[in-house]
This record gives structure tokens, C-alpha cells and sequence, in this order.
């Protein structure tokens, strides 16, 4: 059969000093002159409210599809049809160093986060980074409301710092630097990658001197120095593309970090943008919710303090106003995924969606039976899939699941028992 050639992912549409990227088209893929058609790339994005979320005005108490819509579902009405509700799932032995110490492994759920020993595992998001990250421009995309913190990390264990401020996001995504600049960011990873050979030709020289417990730190390290090479490589060949332009202005950063749902908004707006246009197929974001008064009406403790509510009425009510803002938040990232056709339906289609929490319940710190909304990707939604409230289901299922949605061969991770959680399909 007769095979035609695939259109640029990086093909622009030209005017008078002006350069529009164009998003996924079915002509971007290699395709044959009888397939019926190309199918976009499947996406992933994470999102942790690290403070919890209030079980109560969450979870539906009827399972199934016929579920009465709760509270915070109500925000979500509109997309019914497109996610489905989690109960009984989490990761198991999180009890750790403190009650929070369950965020650092949100994403890899490594077993007692913070303990003497204790070693963090490659997160799902930098798994698919490692395999098929070099098919966009950055591997993996990793935001937070606030600071540096994030949920990602390496094999080696490693936190991946995280992106907080929206404009250096959109700048990084879409705006290319002068000649002068990308000549600089040239040299600058040729550099690097010398300095890596000398690294190694130096380290090599240690393997007669060691025995066998330094040698495997030793094969250890000539396999960070490889992968760093390949990640340099694969950086200098995307430095000489353009960067997509999109028909969207530059966000103007909300520096005061109490204004968590202003700082959700702006970063929910970026991600269509960079799916949408291939820059990357792996987004996390952390909620950080902080010791801050959120800039939230009828708020007036602040959102810890509000998370340890102990029953108390009055604390639970200003809660749920910020956790209802939240999901109001997330509605619009929902919106705005559904209203992106591509060739097989939407990117919401294309995309698969984790909202939830490390915190099953934050008032007592506990990590059982997490509360967890799954959207988009193409599956048949519109349930509420309730598990053993007890003997929970490993979220890792999940996690398997979706790493093979997005074509990658995995029959484990981390504490996974399965290959999927029973009553979701695609």
C-alpha cells in the first residue's frame, strides 16, 4: 500500500508577520491512502488538592449511574456524562513521617512517605516522560499554585521542582528566544554534554579500584550520565524549532498566593493550550492550599486551620466555600477541553483527568478511601464506581490502566494488584 507523508506537528500557518501554530490535525499523522483516519495522542493530567477534600459534599451516596448529584458534583453538572466518581481506592501503608507526608507519593505511591529509609519511586507522569517524552517539546509539564513544590518525581527519587507563576509557563511554551538567545541555549547543551563525556571517561577509571557494592553505584551512575545525554540530545533538536503560537495573550501572574482559586484558574487555562498544541502529553498540578486566608467570600479562617475543621459548622461551611470555588475551577478546565474538536471527538476525549486528593479525610489526616474524580480519555463515564471502603483498591490500578491508554506497555506500578479497576472502561 501506498503511504503518504505526515504533515509537520510543528506546521505553521503564515501571514503578514504573523505565525499561528496549528493544532493536531489527522493529516499530522503518517497514515495509508485506505486507513479511515488518524487518531490524536492521548494526554494525562494530574491535579491534588494537597489540603483534602470534604468527603461529605463530595461523594454520592447512591452508586452507579443514577447517583444524586452532590454539592460539589453540582458544579460539574454540565459534564456529567464525562467522569466518573471513585470511592474505595487509595494507596496503601501511607502513614508517615506526618500527616502530610502522603503529597510527596500522591503519584508513585511509595510506602511510608518520610520514614527512616524512606525512598521515593519515579512518579506515573516522569514513567511517561521516560518513555515517550521525546515526542513533545518537554517531557512532562509540572505546575503549582504556589512555590516550587510538586508530586513529580525521578526514578532516582528525586523531586521535579514545579512551575507556579502562568506567564513563565506561557513564555516557556510559546515564546521563542532571539538567534542570539537559542545560539546560547546551543552551546550551552554541547557544553554540557562534553562535560558529561569527561564524566564518565573519569568515572570508568574508578572500576578496578571498587568492589561490587560501588561498582552497581557506579553502573548506577553511568546510567543517569547516558539518560542525561540522550535528554540533551533530544533537547538540542527541539531547541531548533519554532515554539506554537497561539491565539492567546500572555496571563498576567496574581502574585498574592491567597488568591488560590485566581491562581487555579490561570494555570487550568494553560493546559488546552499546551495539549492542545502537543507541547507536552503530561501535566501535573498541586493545589496548594496553604496558612493563608484564601481570597474567597465568606472566608475568613485560613484554609489549614479550615481543613482540620473538627466539626465544627462554621469551619466546615467556610470549607466547603473554597473547595466549591475549586471545583467551579475545574469545571472551566473541563469546558474548555470538551470545546477543542479534534479528529475522533474533543480533547477532553483525548485526555485523561485525575482530580483528587492524597487526604481521604483531612481533619485526622487519614489516607484511606481518597476522594477521586476521574475525567475524559475516552471512557464510558457518567458513574459512580464505589470499592470496599475498607479494603480499598490500589489507585496504582488505575495508574496501569491509564499508562496503557496512553500506548505504553505496563502490566505494574508501583502497588498495583491489577491492570485496571473493575467497571472502568474505555
Amino acid at each position: 500500500m501506498i503511504t503518504r507523508p505526515a504533515l509537520s506537528r510543528r506546521a505553521f500557518l503564515h501571514g503578514s508577520g504573523v505565525s499561528l501554530a496549528l493544532p493536531f490535525l489527522e493529516a499530522m499523522m503518517p497514515r495509508l491512502t485506505s486507513a479511515a483516519g488518524a487518531t490524536p495522542p492521548k494526554r494525562m493530567v494530574f491535579a491534588c488538592a494537597s489540603l483534602g477534600i470534604y468527603g461529605p459534599s463530595f461523594f454520592p451516596k447512591e452508586t452507579g449511574r443514577a447517583y444524586t448529584l452532590t454539592p460539589y458534583l453540582e458544579t460539574l453538572k454540565d459534564h456529567r456524562d464525562d467522569f466518573t466518581v471513585l470511592s474505595g481506592v487509595s494507596h496503601p501503608d501511607q502513614a508517615g513521617a506526618d500527616g502530610h507526608t502522603s503529597e510527596q507519593t500522591w503519584l508513585t505511591s511509595a510506602r511510608g512517605p518520610g520514614l527512616g529509609g524512606f525512598r521515593n519511586t519515579v512518579s506515573i507522569d516522569q514513567l511517561v516522560a521516560e518513555k515517550i517524552g521525546h515526542e513533545t517539546r518537554y517531557p512532562s509539564l509540572v505546575l503549582s499554585t504556589a512555590g516550587q513544590g510538586s508530586q513529580s518525581y525521578t526514578r532516582s527519587g528525586v523531586m521535579v521542582p514545579s512551575s507556579s507563576k502562568p506567564s513563565q509557563v506561557f513564555a516557556k511554551l510559546f515564546l521563542d528566544g532571539t538567534p542570539v538567545e537559542i545560539s546560547n541555549q546551543m552551546r550551552k547543551l554541547k557544553e554540557g554534554r562534553s562535560i558529561m563525556d569527561t564524566v564518565m571517561a573519569e568515572a570508568k577509571r574508578f572500576e578496578n579500584r571498587v568492589g561490587a557494592a560501588d561498582k552497581e553505584k557506579l553502573d548506577e551512575y553511568y546510567t543517569s550520565v547516558r539518560e542525561m545525554e540522550e535528554r540533551m540530545l533530544k533537547s538540542e533538536a527541539w531547541v531548533q524549532k519554532p515554539k506554537p503560537k497561539v491565539d492567546a495573550k500572555p496571563p498576567t501572574d496574581v502574585e498574592n498566593e491567597a488568591d488560590l482559586i485566581a491562581r487555579m484558574r490561570l494555570l487550568f487555562d494553560l493546559i488546552p493550550l499546551a495539549l492542545q498544541t502537543d507541547s507536552t502529553r503530561a501535566i501535573t498540578v498541586l493545589i496548594q492550599g496553604r496558612g493563608d486566608v484564601p481570597l474567597v467570600k465568606g472566608v475568613t479562617m485560613a484554609h489549614h486551620n479550615l481543613s482540620h475543621h473538627g466539626q465544627d459548622p462554621e469551619k466546615i461551611e467556610q470549607l466547603q466555600r473554597i473547595e466549591r470555588a475549586e471545583f467551579e475551577a475545574f469545571n472551566g478546565l473541563l469546558t474548555a477541553l470538551k470545546a477543542k474538536k479534534e479528529a475522533n471527538g474533543t480533547l477532553l476525549d483525548n485526555t485523561m483527568i485525575l482530580l483528587g486528593s492524597n487526604l481521604g479525610n483531612a481533619n485526622s489526616h487519614d489516607w484511606h478511601n481518597l476522594p477521586l474524580l476521574f475525567a475524559g480519555g475516552g471512557f464510558k463515564h457518567g458513574q459512580h464506581l464505589a470499592f470496599d471502603a475498607k479494603n480499598n483498591q490500589p489507585m496504582c490500578n488505575l495508574f496501569v490502566q491509564m499508562l496503557q491508554r496512553m500506548g505504553i506497555e505496563a502490566d505494574a506500578f508501583g502497588s498495583s494488584t491489577s491492570t485496571s479497576l473493575p467497571g472502568l472502561v474505555a
